[in-house]
């Protein structure tokens, strides 16, 4: 299987980290690529970012209109009713890219996955079902949408979790954010949660609490 396009940025010559980071609905990889230096990370982290971009596809809330997307939204309402099928499809061809990376000689450990809106409900589903132990998911805005279907690997029953959400999000409302938190809680995830008075975006205060969250990941 061919991997998806991608932006790759390195912060150094020869990483021995690597980040993968989905972004939302409508968007493409260039959404997230301009945070790296914004993230301030000090340069004894040797880490590969990677954001694939999604492929065009019809999306049934927004009229049918062909856009970036990792899974088709039936509708908008608070339960978000997905094409789970599609979800877990995406989900398999980002796992390519964590395939290649340990290939490449990473450790799956310091393998991170890291996704907003869209791109954290399928960071969700290749996170908690990837048969080596990843070093951490971040999940930004987003939603856990297979959480009733999910069959969880043991191999990342201990992955570090941090979820962070607006609390004036009209997108992805706040109770969805909690109640991915609720339900990984409940199945014995470890689960940070924080939130930012903020829409549905990503605020300078969220930056630094990124960086702090990889350097405690990847030092």
């Amino acid at each position: 299987m061919s991997l998806l396009p991608a932006i790759e940025q390195t912060t150094d010559p020869n990483p021995d980290a690597a980040i993968i980071w989905l972004h939302g609905l409508g968007a493409d990889g260039n959404d997230f690529a301009p945070i790296v230096p914004e993230l301030r990370l000090p340069p004894e982290l040797k880490i590969k970012f990677i954001f694939p971009h999604a492929p065009k596809i019809p999306v049934t809330v927004n009229g049918g209109y062909v856009m970036p997307a990792w899974f088709d939204i039936f509708e908008m309402d608070i339960n978000r009713k997905v094409d789970t099928t599609q979800l877990m499809a995406s989900a398999e061809k980002v796992r390519g890219f964590v395939d290649a990376e340990i290939e490449r000689g990473i450790a799956s450990e310091r393998i991170l996955l890291a996704g907003f809106s869209q791109g954290g409900a399928v960071a969700y589903q290749l996170a908690l079902t990837y048969p080596e132990p990843l070093g951490g998911l971040l999940a930004m805005s987003t939603y856990f949408a297979t959480s009733e279907t999910i069959e969880r690997n043991p191999a990342n029953a201990n992955i570090p979790i941090e979820i962070q959400h607006g609390t004036l999000d009209p997108v992805v409302p706040e109770p969805l954010g909690i109640k991915a938190a609720e339900e990984l809680t409940a199945l014995g995830y470890k689960v940070q949660y924080r939130t930012y008075p903020m829409e549905h975006n990503v605020c300078p205060q969220q930056i630094g609490h990124i960086s702090a969250w990889l350097q405690e990941r990847l030092g």
